[in-house]
């Protein structure tokens, strides 16, 4: 699986992106057909939770678009691989 991360209006550091990083690594042992995870971090508007993050993985058929949000970049790619965990786990029981 080829991992994507960009960053707007910021430089994401090499921390930040191993952690991402990491966590997507779980996802391609959950499935093998994951081709392509494209990772997008921005601010969002003056709020407690304006750290976004956006992962689209491209898989055959259809792609998993997800978007979360959190205090921290951290929390929020936790939440959105979170929930790609589960995405992929009903599209496997099917």
């Amino acid at each position: 699986m080829d991992i994507i991360i960009q960053s707007k209006g910021f430089t994401a550091g090499a921390e930040l992106e191993g952690f991402i990083s990491e966590k997507l690594q779980k996802l391609d042992k959950m499935s093998d057909n994951i081709i392509r995870a494209r990772v997008t971090l921005h601010e969002g508007q003056e709020s407690v939770d304006n750290k976004h993050c956006d992962i689209r993985l491209e898989v055959p058929g259809n792609d998993h678009l997800v978007s979360k949000s959190g205090g921290a970049y951290e929390a929020a790619a936790l939440a959105a691989v979170d929930t790609l965990q589960d995405i992929l786990r009903r599209a496997k029981d099917k």
